[in-house]
């Protein structure tokens, strides 16, 4: 045969066969060590997503609400303050109501009680005043009573004063003699002095009654060793000794006995 016939005789064998595939192409070294995947599997690096792209009006707009929402955040936080604030005015304004009435009730409780403290105060002194007249001596318009126990000078003024007298002033010589003799013979057989309303505390050698009138009549003890007053600014109060009615005079911080008058409303 001579070129043409060889010529076509392989173009014919050509397009009868079929053509091979890459697919059907024997593997190469690198397949054959690539696993296998089955079909639809996520690769197992997904591909980046792309920005959007941003605009300077995009960031102003995103700042401009944010700022917006932070106002409306702090609006609503005052409301809540201004609601909180006005409800505890309201609670303020009833508790100092309530306040000012308990203040006028305890304001009628104080008043009610010195009231009935006075009456106790007055009730006291007529008792004691009864007592007195009851118990001791009268004399024209008075009462005296000797009281057994021991007080100083202020201790025994004050006594009497509470039970509505005053400790005993005898002014003349006969309110002097009747205490003397009725002092005698409420400690006899003992010997005991007893206070008596008078005293030099104010000036030194002026004597004076209880009650801020001077002393006009003395009953001083006279003796030759012992005349009396004899206690000089250390001793100025004065006592009356029960066995014979002579005054002494003595350190007014001395606790004794005490005597005290009161006015005899009955004989008034």
């Amino acid at each position: 045969m001579g070129p043409a016939a060889t010529s076509l005789t392989l173009l014919c064998l050509c397009s009868l066969c079929v053509p091979v595939k890459a697919a059907d192409a024997a593997p190469t070294q690198a397949s054959l060590l690539e696993p296998k995947k089955a079909r639809g599997d996520v690769p197992d690096i997904l591909p980046e997503p792309e920005p959007e792209p941003t605009s300077p009006v995009s960031d102003f707009e995103n700042s401009y609400n944010y700022v917006l929402s932070r106002l409306a955040g702090m609006d609503q936080a005052i409301h809540k303050l201004n609601v909180g604030h006005y409800t505890l005015d309201v609670k303020v304004s009833q508790l100092m109501d309530r306040l000012s009435r308990m203040d006028a009730k305890v304001g009628e409780l104080e008043d009610n009680i010195q009231e009935v403290y006075q009456h106790s105060k007055d009730n006291r002194k007529e008792i004691g005043r009864l007592e007195g007249c009851h118990k001791g001596r009268r004399m024209g318009y008075k009462c005296y009573l000797v009281y057994n126990s021991y007080e100083d000078y202020a201790g025994a003024s004050r006594k009497c004063l509470e039970r509505g007298g005053r400790m005993a002033m005898p002014r003349d010589r006969k309110e002097q003699e009747a205490l003397a003799d009725y002092v005698k013979s409420f400690f006899h057989p003992g010997n005991w002095p007893v206070w008596l309303g008078i005293n030099d505390l104010r000036s030194e050698g002026m004597y004076l009654f209880d009650d801020g009138t001077r002393v006009s009549y003395f009953q001083w003890r006279k003796h030759y060793l012992s005349s009396q007053p004899d206690g000089g600014r250390r001793e100025n109060c004065v006592a009356m000794s029960s066995d014979d009615g002579d005054w002494w005079d003595h350190y007014c911080d001395r606790a004794m006995n005490y005597l005290c008058e009161f006015d005899d409303r009955v004989a008034l």
